[in-house]
């Protein structure tokens, strides 16, 4: 395993804040962990400031973000029950950064004048679609059928969406047994806090995912607890759904289990891929560990109601982890 310095520091040790040599490193790996960068506060990129996450999606083709939002025990959500999976897509949409083969989707052609470019494509919206359905298909059988929504707002956007959900329909004729079903976004939005229950796989375009996933989790208590993955077909990163929390940032009590919940989904990517048992023991070994920490309720940062340190938090599921053999 590699450590990588990234952001401000190798900004000023280095000119930018994300080396040619690290992505070449990311490039060889089986996996990628990602931590929070806080690449809002990055200078432009003419001066080096780089978008580590953005980049890393794009370079590496990391087109689907999987982001599963789930009820855990004893902690108080804003709803009594969701169990769910936003399946994003991730290389394309209003995300200026790495929505052009050259350029940036963002530009400014005279002072005063902001002009963003969404692209969508047939190729992305067929390949993220596949891939949700492919989850929805592996999903243990809780139900007669597994839901699956595609969120869209074609009846605005009806070129590029019009392309996304034609896409998706054309996929969902291979899934028979799937109960697909499409839903406006801002529908969506409200349906999610009213009835979540209906959910079980939602496929989306990269903003509208990158929103709902991060509704979707504070409902089901906290955004701390928001595990996320990255993946193409050929390596996953594993990245904390939330961003870095400046507000917190130096005080020692941001949830880990983001990422630590992050990091089991990417040893369970890894598992499934190569056939290999002990990466899936791994990732089921830090999901019941996470489980038993939350059941015990005895370590608890902020964000949950509790005054415990995100090392408290780590020693508690760490050690329950030691415990299992």
């Amino acid at each position: 395993m590699v450590n990588s310095e990234i952001g401000f520091s190798s900004l000023k040790s280095q000119g930018t804040t994300f080396p040619a040599s690290i992505l070449e490193i990311c490039k060889k790996s089986d996996g990628v962990i990602l931590g929070p960068v806080d690449h809002n506060n990055y200078p432009p990129l003419k001066d080096g400031g780089l978008n580590p996450s953005g980049l890393l999606r794009s370079k590496l083709n990391l087109y689907a973000n999987i982001r599963p939002a789930k009820k855990y025990p004893n902690v108080n959500g804003l709803v009594k029950n969701i169990d769910l999976i936003i399946v994003r897509e991730n290389t394309e949409g209003f995300y200026a950064d790495r929505n052009m083969y050259i350029g940036n989707g963002e530009f400014s052609p005279e002072p005063g004048i902001g002009i963003a470019i969404r692209k969508i494509t047939e190729k992305a919206s067929k390949r993220i679609a596949i891939k949700a359905f492919e989850i929805a298909s592996s999903m243990p059988n809780k139900k007669s059928k597994v839901n699956l929504h595609a969120i869209h707002k074609a009846n605005v956007m009806k070129l590029t969406d019009g392309i996304f959900l034609e896409s998706c329909r054309e996929i969902s004729s291979n899934y028979p047994d799937i109960n697909y079903s499409e839903m406006i976004v801002d529908a969506s939005a409200a349906h999610l806090v009213r009835n979540p229950e209906q959910f079980d796989i939602i496929v989306t375009t990269n903003m509208f995912g990158d929103i709902l996933s991060d509704l979707a989790s504070e409902l089901s208590g906290s955004l701390g607890l928001a595990g996320s993955i990255n993946v193409g077909d050929n390596l996953p990163m594993a990245q904390a759904q939330h961003g870095s929390a400046p507000d917190i940032a130096g005080k020692g009590i941001a949830n880990p289990i983001s990422i630590i919940s992050s990091v089991s989904m990417m040893f369970d990517w890894l598992g499934a891929k190569h056939k290999n048992l002990l990466l899936l023991k791994a990732g089921n070994y830090i999901n019941l560990s996470i489980n038993e920490h939350l059941k015990q309720n005895k370590y608890l940062t902020p964000d949950l109601g509790g005054n415990s340190s995100t090392k408290e938090v780590t020693s508690s599921i760490l050690n329950i982890i030691n415990n299992f053999e």
